[in-house]
């Protein structure tokens, strides 16, 4: 008998292990166990993910009808700013990991910027026609903020399938739902003081609105994040649904948001074609918001990128950014909790006082800029813009008549957008030298600082109403 002789296999090709019909079928269990396994960390995952939202929905509701705020409806209010915060957290997460995350530093300044600018143009023309529109149909006020919640998320579909296929219409459904954000912003806030509790200030109750949409952003934001691994198109999918169920929440919200069928604006009873004058005391506030605003544009981008080249102590951009995030949503946070202190007649000084705050904090991240410098401008930006609107908030539904609310925080948004798309084109655009973004910061601010306290308040003005007390 001939022996056979012994040959190694072919290059690439296994050889069959004991037990077992040979290496296809060795690749096939492997991959059964790790499908198995993934699957079992994923149910594992839905349900913890599932006991988190449910534990916080649990305790929203039982801090929303807190001291008489489930009698007027004003508990609904909070919690449909929670899941409208969900949504809007859902898309922004999106927009993030396309437009910044995912290219080259140069070309997201260029993507961002692009962005800035398509956001500038609509704002044009938000005041003259969202504000008056808006006041005209008062007294359907909840099925409009259901109307901006239902165009969001018809615009995030689209805007999903246009990640999908490079599509043309990526950037426009971004524009219409950040424009639908801030329609939505006006009519909730116009609806505050008509189902605010008695005993209740205008400023804490904003402060509740604010800390239900941090917990809605806390919990759309990983989410997000979790989904866009699976995706890109996910978490825009996602947000179509959770602004499906924010549209259920805004037609379900007490009937006193409404006005009465008979009350007409002002504006529209005397014939002034949505012209009307504010108050010295809005305008200075308004002009302080405008500077606070920039600055946390700017700090968004500028840091954003200067982060990316120039990173500190040793860490990468990535997770510099995911600090500054976290500060920055800490302090908003901070802010929020604040604004329920602050008493009804503080809102005036609190603006001047938040721009000297972020001065200081510019001009010591100039002279030390390291990693603790830059977490202290990031909770600087998040705490001064959070409660600086809440106190401009305050201020225009205390001293603006019902009748012009609405025209008067669209007016509002638009400035405030405006001063965060400049902050944020600066960021942008200015040379990536930490010490230099830091002296620019504080000198615009001083200077915003300035504008305000121009504009003295009269103190022939009428008090503030019974609602902002």
């Amino acid at each position: 008998m001939v022996p056979v002789a012994q040959t190694d296999p072919p290059p690439g090709q296994d050889v069959p292990g004991p037990g077992t019909e040979g290496a296809g079928g060795g690749r096939a269990e492997r991959m059964r166990r790790a499908a198995s396994a993934s699957a079992r960390a994923a149910r594992t995952a839905a349900s913890g993910t599932s006991r988190a939202a449910k534990a916080s929905a649990e305790r929203l509701h039982r801090a929303a009808e807190a001291k008489g705020a489930d009698q007027t409806g004003l508990s609904r209010l909070i919690e449909l700013n929670a899941a409208s915060a969900f949504a809007d957290a859902l898309v922004t997460v999106a927009l993030a990991g396309t437009l910044f995350f995912s290219v080259p530093t140069a070309e997201a300044r260029g993507n961002v910027a692009l962005y800035l600018a398509l956001t500038m143009a609509p704002f044009a023309v938000v005041a003259p026609v969202i504000g008056p529109f808006l006041d005209r149909f008062a007294h359907g006020r909840r099925w409009a903020i259901g109307l901006t919640a239902a165009i969001r998320g018809f615009l995030a579909w689209v805007a999903a399938d246009a990640v999908l296929d490079g599509g043309v219409w990526l950037y426009p459904a971004a524009l219409g739902v950040l424009v639908g954000q801030k329609a939505y912003a006006v009519t909730r806030a116009a609806a505050v003081p008509r189902v605010l509790p008695e005993g209740w200030t205008l400023v804490s109750a904003n402060s509740r609105l604010q800390l239900a949409a941090t917990l809605g952003t806390a919990l759309g934001a990983p989410i997000g994040i979790g989904l866009a691994q699976i995706g890109d198109d996910w978490p825009l999918r996602a947000a179509f649904f959770a602004y499906c169920g924010t549209t259920v929440l805004a037609i379900l919200l007490s009937k006193r948001v409404d006005s009465a069928a008979g009350e007409a604006p002002a504006s529209i009873r005397d014939g002034a074609k949505g012209r009307f004058r504010v108050g010295a005391a809005v305008v200075r506030a308004l002009r302080a918001n405008a500077a606070l605003r920039w600055f946390s544009g700017f700090m968004t981008m500028f840091l954003a990128f200067v982060l990316r080249e120039e990173p500190v102590a040793g860490l990468s951009g990535l997770v510099l950014l995911g600090i500054v995030a976290a500060s920055a949503w800490l302090g908003s946070t901070a802010g929020s909790s604040v604004g329920a202190l602050v008493r009804s007649r503080s809102p005036d000084r609190t603006v001047l006082v938040l721009i000297v705050l972020t001065v200081v904090c510019s001009v010591v991240a100039a002279v030390f800029w390291n990693l603790l410098t830059v977490v202290l401008v990031g909770l600087a930006a998040g705490f001064a813009q959070q409660l600086g609107r809440l106190s401009l908030d305050a201020i225009v539904q205390r001293d603006v008549p019902e009748q012009n609310r609405s025209n008067a925080f669209a007016r509002s948004e638009t400035l405030l957008q405006l001063g965060w798309v400049v902050g944020g084109g600066i960021g942008i655009v200015l040379p990536l030298i930490p010490w230099l973004g830091m002296v620019v910061a504080a000198v615009i601010m001083a200077g915003g600082l300035a504008a305000a306290l121009r504009m003295r308040p009269d103190p022939a003005a009428p008090p503030p109403t019974q609602s902002a007390k």
